[in-house]
């Protein structure tokens, strides 16, 4: 059985709000990205189904801006070095399915044809 999985911040309200409207079923691993790190497996397992490191990646974190990253050109190797430098830097929640995921609080993301299967949708 393929992976059914919540990436998440237990302290961010958003998440919370949309963890509770998915209505995720218990049997999902939930994963707080704050206490258990993302591993580079976990990305590219992530990469794997989204095909892309810069959808995963939440230009909203508060070191994008204090970094200036916005000014530079990221590729998706940057990307990718980004989410794994610090947790903020995931687009989140990353919901996992077996084989379809959901990623970050985007209101249009709700209507996905790749994730109709979770209860809620």
């Amino acid at each position: 059985m393929k992976m059914q999985k919540v990436y998440h911040l237990s302290t961010c309200d958003t998440c919370k709000r949309i963890i509770k409207e998915v209505e995720i079923p218990s049997s999902f691993i939930m994963q707080d990205i704050k206490k258990d790190e993302i591993t580079v497996k976990q990305l590219e397992e992530m990469y794997a189904l989204s095909g892309s490191y810069e959808v995963l990646f939440s230009r909203r974190a508060k070191l994008y801006k204090e970094r200036n990253l916005k000014d530079e050109k990221l590729l998706e190797h940057d990307f990718k070095s980004l989410i794994l430098e610090h947790y903020t830097f995931l687009n989140r929640p990353v919901i996992l399915n077996k084989e379809e995921i959901f990623i970050g609080n985007s209101k249009k993301r709700f209507g996905d044809p790749q994730i109709q299967t979770l209860p809620g949708f």
